[in-house]
This record gives structure tokens, C-alpha cells and sequence, in this order.
């Protein structure tokens, strides 16, 4: 009995291909609203992510990332505002912030799975939101940080302050952060995590620390949150606890469940329809955002069961 050709790694370089070039015309040939709406997306893109590392690859669905998010962003604008305009060094520290941040409260958040993880994870980022509008001596409080001054490439270099231009810079730190996380997720470790999702307690049996490998993924997802959040600054110069809400929480996880739960390119597609029902497709109709995003989650649901990635994936016969 013969059997087809796997053609998944030709398709998926296909693919990756086909997506960097896209980037490079569209940056190319972009106007400023456009950039900026794209940026927009590349930030909850990387956000949804991190959310669909953890959903997808260890079965634990979070709302909770805007704190690690929370973190970056304020990071990087108190920092910019101390001086410190280094794109590659704020992005880096940012990142740090996540990490520390996810390490404190992975040993609490970890204890526990389901929906009581999801319920635990929703009142970290609620936390996070409030204690930005309290600390105002720190965060300015409701009004949020503003007057940060534009990031640089490097030092010496122009300033971002053109939207195309950051988004360049955007393109480039998520396509770095995508390349490591695919590149980890797709070695042996990856396959743990999977291990993990699909039978915790045959693993444990087996003699597997899974509490050490969910602990290092989910520090990893706060890095890669915290980096989306440094974006977010750069792109906008601004943030405040409004950037924090429930809202964006609940918007990076219906981006991974329409983009496909084990797809990292299924969270920035699902990302990309989401900021465009929102913010693009609402503008004609102001206060209908919310029943467009709803319309358009209930659409993917029933017409794609297996999100964008799995439609994907069967379009172009990779699999059932």
C-alpha cells in the first residue's frame, strides 16, 4: 500500500515566505493609517500568541496575560521617559519585566487547571489593570503614562515617530520572537508540552517534572506578552489602564479560539479579523463593534470548528 508524500513542511515554508513578503510590500507601499492599524495587529497578534502557546500546546486557555503585557508596557514608557530609547534594550528588559513577573505568580497560577486556571488567570489581569489606576505616583494612575519620547533603532539613529517606520520595527522584533518560539515549540520540548495537554497524568507517571516544563512555558509566554506590551508603547507613545482592560484579555483569546488553538499563525490571523471588525469594519458604524467581533466569533465557530490553521490545513491537504 503506497503511501502520499508529506508535503506539511514545503507548505509551511510556502507559507512563512509568502507571509514575509507580504509584510515587506505592504511596508513598502503603506500609508500611515494602514501602518498604523497593522502595528495594532502585530501587537495583539504577539499578545494572542503567548495565549495560544499556552492553550494550545499545554491546555491551560488564559485571560490573565495582560499582566505580563501590563508589565512591558510600563516598563518600556518609564524607561523611554528616564532617557532610555533603545529599541533592542527596551525590548530586552521589557521582556525581563515578563519574566520576573511570570515567575512570581506561576507558582500560584499553576496549581491549579480548567476553568479554574482560566477563572484565577482573569483575576490576575484584572489586578494588574487596577493596581495601574491606583499606583498613579508610578503609572499616572487613570490618566496612564504619556509624553514618552519616540524609540530609536539605536542610538544616534531617527526616531520612530513615522507609523511606517514602526511598524518596520514591530515587523521585525515579532518575526525574531515568532522564529525562537516556533523553533522551541517544534523540538523535543514542544512534543512534552503536547504530552502534557493530552494525558498530565501518564506523564507525571513516566516520571516527567511537569510541574517544571508548564512553569518554563508559562515564564516563556510572559516574556513574549511583555514584548507585545513594549510594542505597544512604541507604537503609541502612550498607555494607561484603559490599555489593560478585561476587553483586550477576552480579544487575544477569541483570537486564538478563530485562528485555531495550537497555531501560532492562527493567533495573529485570528488577531488580524478581530482589530479589523473593531477598528476598521466598526467605523462606519460607531458603538457596533462589540456585535461585530460577537457575529464574527459565532461565524468562526460554526463554519470553522478547528479555527483558521485547521481550515488551513485541509485546504491545502495537509491532513484532516
Amino acid at each position: 500500500m503506497s503511501t502520499l508524500p508529506n508535503h506539511r513542511p514545503l507548505w509551511t515554508m510556502a507559507g512563512w515566505s509568502a507571509l514575509v513578503a507580504g509584510v515587506v510590500l505592504f511596508g513598502l507601499h503603506a500609508d500611515r493609517y494602514s501602518a498604523a492599524l497593522a502595528t495594532r495587529v502585530l501587537v495583539v497578534g504577539l499578545l494572542a500568541a503567548s495565549v495560544a502557546v499556552l492553550a494550545g500546546w499545554c491546555g491551560l486557555a488564559s485571560l490573565g496575560q495582560t499582566f505580563p503585557f501590563a508589565l512591558g508596557a510600563f516598563t518600556t514608557g518609564l524607561l523611554a521617559k528616564q532617557g532610555l530609547t533603545t529599541g533592542p534594550l527596551l525590548v530586552c528588559l521589557a521582556a525581563g519585566a515578563g519574566v520576573l513577573g511570570a515567575a512570581v505568580t506561576g507558582p500560584i497560577v499553576l496549581r491549579v487547571r480548567g476553568t479554574v486556571f482560566l477563572m484565577v488567570t482573569l483575576a490576575l489581569g484584572e489586578l494588574a489593570g487596577a493596581t495601574a489606576t491606583r499606583w498613579s505616583t508610578v503609572t499616572g494612575g487613570s490618566d496612564g503614562l504619556f509624553g514618552i519620547p519616540a524609540t530609536r533603532w539605536w542610538p544616534g539613529t531617527a526616531p520612530l515617530v513615522d507609523p511606517v517606520a514602526t511598524f518596520g520595527y514591530a515587523a521585525v522584533v515579532v518575526g525574531l520572537v515568532v522564529v525562537l518560539a516556533v523553533t522551541l515549540l517544534r523540538s523535543p520540548y514542544g512534543l512534552l508540552l503536547r504530552g502534557v495537554r493530552d494525558n498530565e497524568p501518564r506523564l507525571r507517571a513516566a516520571g516527567h517534572p511537569v510541574e517544571r516544563y508548564l512553569y518554563a512555558v508559562f515564564v516563556g509566554a510572559g516574556a513574549v506578552a511583555a514584548v507585545a506590551g513594549s510594542l505597544l508603547v512604541t507604537a503609541q507613545r502612550y498607555v494607561s489602564p484603559a490599555d489593560l482592560s478585561f476587553d483586550l484579555g477576552a480579544l487575544v483569546l477569541l483570537a486564538v479560539v478563530i485562528g485555531g488553538t495550537a497555531s501560532i499563525a492562527g493567533a495573529f490571523a485570528g488577531a488580524a479579523l478581530l482589530v479589523l471588525a473593531r477598528d476598521w469594519l466598526a467605523g462606519p458604524w460607531p458603538g457596533h463593534a462589540p456585535l461585530l467581533v460577537g457575529a464574527l466569533l459565532v461565524l468562526a465557530v460554526y463554519a470553522l470548528p478547528e479555527g483558521l490553521s485547521g481550515a488551513a490545513r485541509r485546504l491545502l491537504g495537509g491532513g484532516s
